[in-house]
């Protein structure tokens, strides 16, 4: 068995375990006590962290929600203008899938064995609100500058992430037919939704002012 002192340590094995078990099932139902196997710990050090399974694979989504959602703010911080973030966020939320790697992650992330877990709805919900709140501060941002004259900032953040979600969901469900990437598409599709949404929030000059 692992001998940790650190209790963020030994939650981050078993966190981590569950992910490996989940990949290697490809989503499929696996036990705690496989995890217990593969992090090399007790079924106490399960309990001093994790009520049941669910709440860790509820631990586990939320955990890769924070970082999506830390590394998008990130990209924007030091956006000089309204357009120039908007342009940033558009663009880094449909890159999130655009490697093999992260795509894969999403998809076990988002399997059925994850979705079944209690509470799962109202973690997503949680992610998504989280996402419309800082496209609604962008939006904000852009009216109050003239950036986006016709912008409604908490009804056009929830369309465009409407908008942004179907696009990932595409990227997570149909990878390019030649197995690379994707890269280039990706970019394809980042350009033609900023496109669209510049022009719907009235930006002079539409994407390529940004």
């Amino acid at each position: 068995m692992a001998v940790l002192d650190d209790q963020d340590d030994e939650r981050e094995l078993i966190m981590n375990a569950a992910y490996r078990c989940l990949l290697a099932s490809e989503g499929v139902s696996v036990s705690i006590t496989d995890i217990l196997h593969a992090a090399g710990l007790s079924t106490r050090a399960f309990y001093r962290h994790f009520a049941s399974k669910d709440s860790l694979l509820l631990a586990l989504f939320r955990r890769d929600c924070e970082r999506v959602t830390a590394e998008l703010t990130s990209s924007i911080t030091a956006a000089a203008t309204a357009r120039e973030a908007l342009h940033r966020w558009i663009d880094g939320v449909l890159h999130l899938m655009s490697t093999q790697p992260r795509r894969r992650r999403a998809l076990i992330l988002s399997s059925e064995e994850t979705r079944r877990a209690r509470g799962f709805a109202a973690e997503r919900e949680r992610f998504q609100t989280t996402q419309e709140e800082a496209l609604a501060a962008i939006l904000r941002r852009g009216v109050e500058d003239g950036s986006f004259p016709w912008a409604d900032p908490r009804a056009d953040a929830e369309q465009i992430q409407a908008v942004l979600g179907r696009a990932l969901d595409r990227q997570l469900l149909c990878p390019s037919a030649d197995g690379t990437d994707g890269t280039d598409g990706t970019d394809e599709t980042a350009d033609r939704v900023t496109d669209f949404v510049f022009r719907a929030l009235g930006a002079s000059g539409g994407a390529t002012a940004a």
